[in-house]
C-alpha cells in the first residue's frame, strides 16, 4: 500500500509516517516509480508506535522496544535489556514529575504570600490598570 492508504487506515498523517521511517521505526520499499510501498504489517507497526508514543516514550526508545512488541496495544516481551530501558525512562519521568511538583509548590507559596499581603499594588504601575499583572 502507498503512504496515503497507510495514512487513511491508521489516522496518522503522511508527514508523521515519513518521520517514523526516518527514525527507523517504519520500513517501506520503493516501487519502480519511486513511491513508498508498505506491507500489511505497517498498519500494526504504526498503531504500536502511536501507543508507545502515548506512553511518553521517545522515538529512540521506541526503536529499541519495537522488536519486542507483540500486538496492537502492544505487549512487550520482558527481556532484561528492554526492562532496563523502560525502567530508565520511568525514572526520568519520576524525576521530571518531582521537579514539576517542586515548581508547583513554590508557585503556590508565592501566591499564598501575595494574597496575605493584601491588595497593595507593588510596584506602582504609573497610571496603568492596578489589576493588570506584569508579564
Amino acid at each position: 500500500m502507498r503512504i496515503g492508504e497507510l495514512s487513511r487506515r491508521t489516522g496518522v498523517n503522511a508527514h508523521q509516517l515519513r518521520y517514523y521511517e526516518a527514525q527507523g521505526l517504519l520500513e517501506a520499499d520503493r516501487g519502480t516509480n519511486g513511491y513508498r510501498e508498505y506491507d500489511e504489517n505497517a498498519v500494526l507497526r504504526v498503531r504500536q508506535i502511536r501507543h508507545l508514543l502515548g506512553a511518553g516514550l521517545s522515538s529512540e526508545d521506541i526503536a529499541y522496544l519495537l522488536p519486542c512488541a507483540v500486538g496492537e496495544a502492544p505487549e512487550l516481551l520482558g527481556c532484561p535489556e528492554l526492562l532496563a530501558a523502560m525502567r530508565s525512562r520511568l525514572c526520568r519521568l519520576d524525576d521530571q514529575m518531582a521537579a514539576l511538583a517542586r515548581s508547583r509548590d513554590a508557585l503556590a507559596d508565592y501566591i499564598d504570600a501575595a494574597e496575605r499581603m493584601g491588595s497593595r499594588t507593588y510596584p506602582p504601575f504609573d497610571g496603568a490598570d492596578p489589576e493588570r499583572v506584569p508579564a
